[in-house]
């Protein structure tokens, strides 16, 4: 009896980690697009509430006969590394344009249960036409209904919006397209993850500016920690409440990016992560997720040796840029000043002409300097490299990679074959220099409403 009772325990203690890592890749389950994880979540709602409450201060919102599970992911600052992305070859992220259309669209949906793509877009013209602020929608433009036909085909992906007749994309080529839509209103109003509503914001009087920041500020309020959080006077915060937000705060960065440098935190979460309270509350988080936590004297990662979390890794050795990333990393940690970005497109050119074969896209007028880039843009993604004034300039984590130029028979071929231009880029690989090999990833949100 013992023995069963031990097996059920592991089993519960395994769903549980398994669950906390699913939803914080995808802060949306739906039960029509993975009926797998949302039934994980189903059984294990309770103690997962409870978790992300507690350690991370969001809130899980499970409704089992809409059929979908909502984790509100806040961050404490603004992020925008992960842009709501165009469901099209490419996956371009989305624009000023495409973000205001989604908006209208969304705030239009909420009172039509059913519609159809006609009728939406004449409620977004009548919208538009009513706010200076925003620029007509023309229906007569292929690229404003391009535009539209991305935003509806986000909200399909999401779950808010389904065609029940037609295809989305017809409206693109004509804006006499018929498409007939079923609009899950609750749904909808579940894709906005501020803690506060936008419609309790105070905007300033006509004719006065609106400062986004100051709006975005608003939005994110958390009540739960005192008046005005930071900026409270002494005495108008808790010691818990202090403490509370410490936690939180710590463990949200942890959780949500690929590495947390102590010099990011400010004194107080500093002390709070070296302190013999919040070392044991981060380790019990992460074995209770199921990460694997590695602690260095600069700073602390997760690694997650399923891949459930993570939305990307390095290395992968996927695409032309995360490559040139790996080649580039060795040319900065060689320069513990960093190096200027014109240094780094003329090292991008070197590797383009020692390497006639590779990055065909990268072959044109200012390739290195694109190359250089768009490497860089990888590199500052997964926090093993970071943008001055002036230069760019490795982190600590990056000194966990090391370069192995692979030979024929997959044994370490000398040094000096990469230097001779004999093998391509492809031929290299990077090895961490851990036990968990490649596994700088972070627990990465691929959708940008969350």
């Amino acid at each position: 009896m013992s023995n069963l009772a031990n097996q059920l325990v592991v089993a519960e203690r395994d769903e549980i980690s398994r669950a906390i890592r699913l939803l914080l890749a995808r802060p949306l389950l739906t039960r029509r697009h993975d009926p797998e994880a949302f039934e994980l979540v189903r059984r294990r709602r309770d103690p997962l509430v409870q978790w992300f409450d507690y350690h991370l201060g969001w809130t899980l919102a499970f409704e089992p006969r809409l059929g979908y599970a909502r984790l509100f992911k806040v961050r404490q600052t603004a992020d925008a590394s992960r842009p709501a992305r165009r469901a099209r070859a490419g996956r371009a992220p989305f624009d000023r344009r495409r973000y205001t259309l989604l908006c209208v669209a969304a705030a239009e949906l909420l009172s039509v249960p059913v519609t159809t793509i006609g009728l939406l877009a004449e409620r977004v013209v009548r919208a538009t036409a009513e706010d200076e602020a925003v620029p007509l929608f023309d229906t007569a433009s292929r690229a404003e209904r391009m535009a539209f036909v991305d935003v509806l085909r986000l909200l399909e992906t999401l779950g808010a919006l389904r065609a029940v007749d037609g295809t989305t994309e017809s409206y693109a080529e004509s804006a006499e397209a018929k498409v007939l839509y079923r609009v899950d209103t609750t749904l909808l109003m579940r894709l906005i993850a501020a803690p506060e509503a936008p419609s309790r914001l105070a905007l300033p009087p006509a004719g006065i500016p609106v400062r986004f920041d100051e709006l975005l500020d608003g939005l994110m309020r958390e009540r739960r920690y005192g008046e005005t959080g930071d900026t409270a006077p002494t005495g108008l915060i808790s010691e818990s409440q202090r403490n509370l937000r410490l936690r939180h705060s710590v463990l949200r960065r942890l959780f949500d990016d690929p590495v947390l440098h102590r010099e990011d935190l400010s004194p107080d979460e500093g002390a709070y992560l070296l302190s013999p309270t919040g070392r044991q509350i981060v380790r019990r988080a992460a074995a209770q997720a199921g990460f694997v936590l590695e602690e260095r004297v600069e700073g602390i990662l997760l690694a997650d040796p399923d891949g459930i979390a993570t939305d990307s890794a390095f290395p992968d050795g996927s695409g032309t840029a995360k490559t040139a990333a790996l080649l580039l990393l060795d040319f900065l940690l060689r320069s513990p000043a960093g190096a200027m970005p014109e240094e780094l497109a003329a090292e991008a050119e070197r590797l383009l002409g020692r390497h006639p074969r590779w990055a065909a896209g990268y072959r044109s007028e200012g390739g290195g300097p694109r190359l250089a880039a768009d490497a860089v843009d990888v590199l500052c993604g997964f926090g093993l490299a970071r943008r001055t004034a002036d230069r760019i300039t490795a982190l600590p984590a990056a000194a966990r990679y090391r370069v192995t130029i692979s030979g024929p028979d997959g044994r370490p071929a000398p040094e000096r074959a990469a230097g001779q231009g004999q093998r391509g880029p492809d031929h290299g690989h990077r090895d961490a220099d851990e036990a968990h090999e490649g596994a700088h990833e972070g627990a990465r949100d691929k959708e940008a409403l969350g």
